[in-house]
């Protein structure tokens, strides 16, 4: 059974798991189907005008204090951006113009460490084409990203999560089954084996 990998450019925690998840999922030999997606109508849906951990102060402090814990926990590098949210609508679709495999992995990788590392800003079109050059996409991926077609993509893939019931990111999917959050990926994982 396959999981499917929710995440938002913006989130936190979905940097937690894009930056181990194919690790794990390899040594335990299950397919990932890595999907994109925008946190922002969800939210708009449920009345937030941003993210929870910008509307709810004390909540954004308790997540910047666990996100430091876990990185440092996991050997994952982080540093807290000047600004958050930060804008992902471009990797977005870039990561969806991407074809699926390892450069798109590497790509959506390469994204979270300028965000979340090295405190670049992600809706910068530089910013977004280095991390596309770093991950040997193709030169194109970017004016391809503009397109009609890789808009409607995203909204689908983003309509998509929100029919399935995802209201935050990093989620995943195994079947009709639902994971929220970092700390779940190996929950998701086990459930994948368990009923493959």
């Amino acid at each position: 059974m396959k999981v499917e990998f929710w995440f938002e450019f913006a989130s936190t925690y979905s940097f937690l798991s894009a930056m181990r998840l194919p690790d794990i999922a390899a040594r335990r030999d299950i397919e990932i189907l890595w999907r994109p997606f925008l946190l922002g109508p969800i939210f708009t849906s449920q009345g937030l005008t941003s993210s929870p951990f910008s509307v709810y102060p004390i909540k954004g402090r308790y997540m910047w204090r666990d996100v430091e814990r876990r990185a440092k926990r996991l050997g994952l590098a982080f540093r807290q951006p000047e600004r958050f949210p930060h804008n992902g609508l471009l990797a977005a679709r870039v990561a969806t113009a991407a074809p699926p495999g390892t450069a798109m992995t590497r790509f959506c990788q390469a994204v979270y460490e300028a965000e979340f590392v090295h405190g670049c800003d992600i809706s910068d079109r530089l910013t977004i084409s280095t991390c596309a050059k770093a991950a040997r996409l193709s030169s194109d991926v970017i004016d391809r990203a503009a397109s009609d077609d890789i808009k409607q993509q995203l909204r689908k893939t983003t309509e998509d999560a929100q029919t399935r019931g995802i209201f935050g990111a990093p989620s995943f999917t195994v079947g009709n089954e639902l994971f929220w959050g970092d700390d779940r990926l190996e929950d998701a994982l086990d459930w994948a084996k368990a009923h493959g």
